[in-house]
């Protein structure tokens, strides 16, 4: 038998790449990083990013741009040397009724949403894979990748896509000791959500089995697992982190 670390949750020494550190997703990813260990590279594309959870350090670049993606493993690089995880959480959610998309609309979503993640994960693997030592490439993805809503087609699409990305890189990159998964939250708290939503809301309470909705936190829990070495034999899998909405879907 393979003899395991004490813990088997424990980032220490690990160096895990967040995107979208800005939002409160993403926030609470690298809170969750940090409180385990790992030293974390925040990027951001314009939103102010906290860093004094940790060992961290935040870099700004624009993921869509050519130099998005090389910029950000360029840093984790140079600062701490490596790059043993990456969390792809940043993206958009804009709200237009599917049927009267223009082709600017659709370009953007899966420029930001799909396309952008293929490129920064094509660029931390490859760093990964130089290194020799494996890695974690988690995608934040989306409930909606299951069960899209009228006005968010384009964006369960492309969420749909992170899903399947996921599997495409595991199978790719496997050989090399590198493990892609995506995680599919539903809906995530944040400051002002009720009062922008009430309808929303409170349809999703009505109908979520856990009775609440979800915080940053558990999003990032579930990362944490999967960069984890409690995840060492889980890659290709799409981890759901909804309160059991799912079960019931009639939100």
């Amino acid at each position: 038998m393979t003899a395991l670390p004490a813990d088997l949750l424990d980032l220490t020494g690990k160096v895990v790449v967040v995107t979208g550190a800005g939002g409160g997703i993403g926030a609470g990813i690298v809170r969750r990083m940090a409180a385990d260990g790992a030293s974390v590279v925040a990027h951001t594309r314009s939103s102010a990013v906290d860093l004094s959870g940790g060992e961290a350090i935040e870099v700004r670049a624009d993921l869509t741009a050519e130099d998005g993606p090389a910029t950000v493993v360029s840093a984790a690089r140079e600062h701490f040397g490596r790059i043993d995880a990456l969390v792809n959480n940043a993206g958009i959610q804009p709200v237009a009724p599917f049927t009267e998309l223009d082709d600017q609309q659709w370009a953007e979503m899966i420029d930001t949403n799909l396309t952008a993640v293929h490129r920064l994960t094509r660029a931390a693997a490859s760093a990964m894979a130089d290194q020799g030592t494996g890695g974690s490439i988690v995608h934040v993805a989306s409930i909606e990748a299951r069960h899209p809503t009228p006005v968010h087609g384009h964006y369960a699409t492309a969420k749909a896509g992170l899903v399947m990305h996921a599997k495409a890189a595991a199978l790719a990159w496997g050989p090399h000791g590198i493990r892609a998964n995506s995680v599919s939250p539903g809906l995530i708290n944040r400051p002002g959500l009720a009062e922008d939503w009430p309808e929303g809301v409170g349809r999703w309470m009505a109908a979520v089995p856990l009775g609440r909705m979800g915080t940053p936190e558990d999003v990032g829990d579930a990362c944490v697992f999967l960069c984890s070495d409690l995840a060492r034999w889980i890659t290709g899998a799409d981890l759901v982190v909804d309160g059991g909405i799912l079960t019931n879907p009639t939100w």
